[in-house]
């Protein structure tokens, strides 16, 4: 089956010649229209914006679009294939952005894989773009880049493998816990893998008010903890990791994965492939009616049947053909849509806990123990998580143009269903062909 979705791909990649085109917004009857857009009168649109910078937002395009930039070191499911190879992916993440979204996405994959360097390109492009959406980047890598570049860019930084990646878990286990009577601030969390998504989440559920002490984490040497042998060389070369090492497991585990399961409410897995990476008898150990997300693509960590039997409540994956998918994409066309219109300088981790519970909220009343989040057939949820989103960075202060939730929800609602017409009727006409 998987053959046949590459050969497929291959074939519709070179028919269309990619996936992204830029199309004019504005009208154009005559060549003295030219007179407005260009010379001589965007002079003073240039003239203005150099008096107050913040103007690019209002007269240009600027404020409704965004680079996706990577390195090329870690496509999903690939690794380190390069920048050149990277652009398809990235032009699929920009499909993704506008489709689902409205927002226009410009793939930017760079030849820059030094952190410095890296850092050097994103900062010198700021003045393009609204927000810049980091992709595919190696760990710790991507730590560093992510925490600079908020430090130092005035527009929204955004590592989708941990951030979106982190934000759909929140909102899975939110309703998760509901779901099985657990208290999730005072649930017992092991996270097994300890890359990019889950020192993300185990940030994200910290700022939600998890206690640090009842999140185990678990990389490839083992348990986290301050007495490892190798704890020294983490604080130098994973700070991130080090940190979690020092804050988490407050009963001071030790051992591998089954040693971290043992009498925890909850296991959140993303580290690789499996099935069999956790086993039936690890998940029966596990407090009563146990949640266990195995998040590993293209196989989860444990088939979700054998967790069931096993004795687990709820099980979610990463994939579409099993039920409660934890899905990026159900996060970043809607948290950048919101960051956008409320030209947001930052973004927080207030406003990604916004996000997952606006995104647990939208199935209140019709979940079950097969539906806890969403799917992205369900286009409503996007523009009101993007509300959630703007209100709350208006709330913090961090936004150019404050929204309410209500003003927001209406213009994401227009500006999506824009982009979904728009496509409509470029394949109705034939301009797409199908």
């Amino acid at each position: 089956m998987v053959d046949k979705w590459y050969r497929l791909s291959v074939e519709v990649h070179r028919r269309y010649g990619g996936k992204f085109a830029t199309v004019p917004k504005v009208p154009v009857t005559s060549m003295d229209d030219f007179a407005i857009y260009y010379s001589p009168g965007v002079a003073e649109v240039s003239r203005r914006i150099a008096e107050n910078p913040d103007l690019a937002f209002e007269l240009t395009s600027r404020w409704n679009v965004i680079a996706v930039i990577s390195d090329g070191t870690r496509v999903l499911g690939l690794g380190n294939v390069g920048p050149e190879a990277a652009y398809a992916v990235m032009e699929g993440k920009a499909l993704i952005f506008k489709y689902l979204g409205g927002v226009d996405a410009v793939p930017l994959p760079i030849r820059a894989r030094d952190a410095d360097k890296f850092i050097e390109v994103v900062k010198a492009v700021e003045p393009a773009f609204g927000g810049i959406n980091l992709e595919d980047i190696e760990s710790p890598k991507c730590f560093r880049l992510l925490d600079q570049l908020s430090k130092e860019l005035k527009i929204p930084v955004w590592h989708d493998d941990q951030q979106g990646t982190a934000t759909a878990t929140l909102a899975g286990l939110i309703n998760a816990a509901k779901l099985t009577g657990k208290d999730l601030k005072n649930s017992t969390i092991a996270l097994i893998g300890a890359g990019a998504s889950n020192i993300y989440t185990a940030r994200l559920l910290m700022a939600y008010g998890v206690k640090p002490g009842n999140l185990i984490l678990v990389d490839t040497k083992g348990i986290l903890h301050p007495e490892r042998d190798d704890i020294d060389r983490l604080m130098v070369e994973n700070p991130w990791k080090y940190e979690l090492a020092l804050r988490t497991n407050a009963e001071r585990r030790k051992g591998g994965i089954a040693e971290a399961m043992k009498g925890v409410d909850i296991v959140v897995a993303a580290s690789r492939p499996g099935p069999g990476i956790i086993k039936k008898e690890w998940v029966a150990q596990m407090n009563k009616d146990p949640i266990v997300f195995a998040l590993a693509n293209p196989t989860p960590e444990i088939w979700p049947w054998e967790a069931k039997e096993a004795g687990a409540k709820i099980v979610a994956t990463g994939r579409s053909d099993l039920p409660n998918q934890v899905n990026n994409s159900l996060v970043f066309p809607a948290v950048f849509r919101g960051l956008l219109d409320a030209r947001a300088k930052t973004v927080t981790d207030e406003m990604l806990i916004a996000a997952a519970e606006e995104l647990a909220k939208f199935v209140e009343g019709r979940m079950s123990e097969d539906y806890i989040l969403p799917k992205m057939t369900e286009w409503e949820v996007y523009p009101r998580e993007a509300a959630a989103v703007a209100a709350k960075a208006s709330e913090l202060g961090l936004a150019r143009r404050p929204l309410s939730y209500r003003e927001e929800l209406n213009i994401a609602q227009e500006i999506i269903g824009k982009s979904v017409k728009t496509l409509e009727v470029l394949m109705d006409s034939g301009l797409i062909p199908k």
